[in-house]
């Protein structure tokens, strides 16, 4: 994700759709001094939550992914107009939070029940041990603007099924859908367990500095910014950062397919996607035939906001200078553009879908997060050589492997340094709530989804010990001789140490 720019903290604004310049709405920023009073009330709502229990509360997750599924075109029309994305690119958004909301719906109960954990070594049974998962108080979502409804909520369904109340830090870039959401929320029925802060930099930390967990969603370098904030009270978090996702094509790879693939996981969403593909390695045998297959893919795309478009405007005007800083870098080093390469005439933060060959690893599309519609494609001599240069980078999120053969495609998928590859696919993680979705080295720090460890994320384990009967408690205590207690701690290691001596042998 990319960093976004301070705001001046006026007491409202306005929000502007960035493909056509008109007014989409106004959001009233929150006082950073009122952070404390939005979290306690939070806090003090939590615990009615957490007591109504699993099923309660997924009876209330349930209508509110009703209103969502009754609410899209709403919703997906705000989001048009605060982000200029094209309807195809709007229209991913909700389906993917019902999807989720729906999963937890079913597994939430069995997730967050107590689990009984077994003895270490038999002498030790006379004591049951069981695990309980108790939600966090408070949970802050610390969103980015890319995806204003899905990044906003995808983590906090899953906290509100724990049953932890959830602080929503929208971008300030993106406030409008949030504030329809945290209506949908209310409207819906549920309690007053969700609230939203609106602001810049001093926003986020006055969420970072009143939370019991932090969620966020964005930029290497600000993400560093709010873990080290974070570390000042302790408060645990989960960072999904930048990536440079790579894309590997075998030479025994489906071209067609492999090419319909890069040119949508590179400009779905006008590349502003945390796990787009930002840079192809391709077997030399098969270059030629994939670029003409990429090329003539692009050329039929359909750039523009709303109805109609295969893809939407960047952000803003500082977004598209990032893929033209990237794409002149290239240039000036000797890269070529076979289509595309600059920005359109016309009103809108637009940036042409671009190609470009005769690339390496000198250029900064190969090494910095672009997160705008570029495509750079380098040709490789070996399986060998991909896997290194896909491995050539500070990020880690995810990857993409294209071959027939797929003994072989996991066999490569399982070299690359990062925390999900998809097999002859692109971005499908996302949609595999039973999977963890996190990034490796400056791509991240803990995983959102993973099956039930999606919400036990935002649970506290509280271990309960107690005695199965009376008998052989306090073998141990001061009020036995030594002599005895010398007893007990010869049997103990006598008895611990049967597996490790047998195992030795």
């Amino acid at each position: 994700m990319t960093a976004t720019p301070e705001l001046d903290a006026t007491n409202t604004a306005t929000i502007s759709n960035p493909a056509t310049g008109a007014v989409a709405g106004t959001v009233r920023w929150t006082d950073p001094a009122d952070v404390p009073r939005i979290a306690a009330g939070l806090r003090h709502a939590q615990r009615e939550w957490e007591a109504r229990g699993a099923k309660g509360r997924a009876k209330v997750l349930a209508r509110f992914a009703v209103w969502m599924g009754e609410h899209r075109d709403e919703i997906e029309a705000l989001l048009i107009k605060e982000t200029g994305k094209s309807a195809t690119d709007a229209a991913q958004e909700v389906p993917l939070l019902i999807m989720i909301a729906s999963y937890y719906i079913k597994t939430m109960e069995k997730a967050l029940a107590p689990e009984t954990r077994p003895a270490a070594l038999p002498f030790l049974s006379i004591k049951k041990i069981s695990v309980h998962y108790r939600p966090r108080p408070v949970v802050a979502i610390v969103a980015p603007w890319n995806y204003p409804v899905a990044n906003l909520l995808m983590d906090g369904l899953a906290a509100l099924a724990a049953g932890c109340s959830v602080l929503l830090k929208p971008s300030e870039r993106t406030p409008l859908t949030a504030e329809l959401l945290l209506k949908g929320w209310l409207d819906s029925g549920a309690p007053e367990v969700m609230a939203i802060v609106q602001g810049a930099r001093e926003a986020v930390e006055a969420v970072v500095d009143n939370a019991d967990y932090v969620q966020f969603t964005g930029s290497s370098a600000t993400g560093a910014k709010v873990a080290e904030r974070a570390a000042r009270r302790l408060t645990p978090i989960s960072l999904e950062l930048g990536g440079k996702d790579p894309m590997i094509v075998l030479e025994d790879a489906d071209i067609d397919m492999a090419a319909h693939a890069a040119v949508w996981g590179a400009f779905f969403n006008a590349g502003q996607t945390c796990v787009s593909v930002e840079r192809v390695y391709v077997l030399e045998s098969v270059y030629d035939q994939f670029v003409a297959a990429v090329v003539r893919d692009v050329e039929n795309l359909k750039m523009g906001a709303g109805d109609g478009n295969d893809f939407g405007a960047l952000i803003d005007d500082t977004q598209v200078a990032v893929t033209e800083r990237h794409v002149a870098d290239a240039l000036a080093k000797g890269a070529n553009v076979l289509t595309g390469g600059k920005r359109p005439s016309g009103p809108g933060s637009f940036y042409e879908p671009t190609v470009l060959v005769d690339v390496d690893h000198s250029m900064d599309c190969m090494m910095q997060e672009t997160f705008g519609p570029t495509l750079p494609i380098m040709k490789v001599a070996t399986v060998a050589e991909a896997v290194r240069l896909a491995n050539d980078s500070p990020y880690g999120l995810s990857a993409s492997v294209f071959s027939r053969d797929l003994e072989r495609a996991n066999d490569v998928a399982l070299q690359l340094d990062c925390g999900a590859v998809n097999v002859n696919d692109v971005i499908s993680n996302l949609m595999c709530t039973t999977a963890p979705m996190g990034g490796w080295k400056t791509s991240g720090i803990g995983a959102r989804f993973g099956g039930a460890d999606g919400v036990r994320k935002f649970c506290r384990q509280e271990a309960v010990i107690a005695p199965r009967t009376s008998a052989g408690a306090g073998g141990n205590y001061y009020h036995n001789s030594q002599k005895a207690m010398k007893r007990m701690n010869a049997m103990m290691t006598k008895f611990a140490l049967i597996r490790p001596r047998r195992t030795a042998k």
